[in-house]
């Protein structure tokens, strides 16, 4: 019996990854599937030319270390990315393979020699974080406009509960909860929910934001752009950088920092850790499934505490310590 005949298509798998694995069995956000797809498009391409045959041609034994190998090699050669990025599009692949493995025993073969292929190792950049005063100052005060009302909330927000972009743009004033136990219920990565608690100033900031603005509703976004539709992340960096530029007027060491809002979950993060949190409840606070994620402010925190050690010693020591179609490329692009 020829087990080849009853093997899926290369094509069909890629079809049923993305529809079945990864949107309805993973539930994974429509950011992590179009990174995916993004990863896919670019291999597909580049196999393409180096098979001379299109994607929906291809076998899944076609899908081999070395293919791979060299798709990373361009990526880091020819479109210069950076490491990080060259292993997410790895990550990608992988998952893909698996994926066929389980579809597919009979490739189980190929599937763990792909799998073989190394993620690269690469030196990850010291978290930058505020300090407490650097961090008041970017806050600021409220002014009379409405947009530095809303501004300061945002960053006050942002700060108490160390939320992403994603989710601090998405609270509703139906997510707030402003009565003895007071918190804000984020929604986060991968459908994850949290709940994290609120300042005393910050209940403050929320119900005078709420009295001036009577006509937002339960389901409205708490923090609206003018048009009264939630925030976009391009606005939040926007606004982050106006309030970097104003801060610096009082607080100068802020000059020159490449200061984003993710700075800001990182401060919330070390602030925490400082002040003694034990590290779990972090990673409950940042809604890190990982708890390999929240030990990077750990070793942060150490490699700084090193730094200034290595400053009483000589310098010149280191401190220690799918029915395809006739383009699965189009397929992939539509999803």
């Amino acid at each position: 019996m020829n087990n080849s005949a009853a093997s899926p298509s290369f094509a069909s798998l890629v079809q049923s990854f993305f529809t079945e694995h990864l949107i309805r069995q993973r539930a994974l956000s429509s950011r992590t599937v179009a990174a995916y797809r993004d990863a896919f498009v670019l291999f597909l391409n580049f196999a393409q030319e180096r098979l001379h045959k299109p994607p929906t041609a291809f076998l899944l034994a076609d899908i081999t270390p070395a293919l791979i190998l060299a798709f990373l090699d361009h990526l880091e050669g020819e479109r210069h990315n950076a490491v990080r990025s060259r292993n997410a599009r790895l990550a990608a692949l992988r998952a893909f393979m698996k994926f066929a493995g389980r579809k597919d025993v009979a490739s189980l073969h190929i599937v763990e020699q792909v799998l073989g292929v190394p993620m690269k190792r690469f030196e990850r950049p010291m978290l930058g974080f505020l300090s407490r005063d650097e961090m008041l100052a970017v806050i600021g005060r409220p002014g009379i406009s409405w947009a530095s009302q809303r501004d300061c909330l945002l960053m006050a927000l942002m700060y108490n509960t160390g939320a992403r972009v994603s989710e601090v743009i998405g609270v509703k004033v139906s997510d707030v909860v402003l009565e003895s136990s007071a918190c804000v219920h984020l929604h986060g990565k991968g459908r994850k929910d949290r709940s994290v608690p609120l300042w005393r100033s910050t209940v403050k900031g929320v119900r005078h934001w709420l009295k001036i603005n009577p006509d937002l509703d339960p389901a409205s976004a708490l923090l609206p752009n003018r048009s009264g539709e939630a925030m976009t992340r391009s606005n939040v960096t926007q606004r982050m950088a106006l309030a970097v530029q104003a801060a610096i007027k009082t607080m100068p060491s802020l000059e020159g920092r490449a200061i984003s809002p993710h700075t800001i979950r990182h401060t919330t993060a070390m602030h925490l850790l400082q002040s003694g949190v034990e590290i779990s409840v972090i990673a409950l606070w940042l809604g890190h499934e990982s708890p390999t994620t929240t030990h990077q402010y750990v070793e942060a925190d150490l490699a700084m505490k090193e730094k200034a050690l290595a400053c009483l010693q000589d310098p010149g020591v280191p401190a220690r310590r799918f029915k395809a179609t006739e383009s699965l490329l189009e397929f992939l692009k539509n999803l």
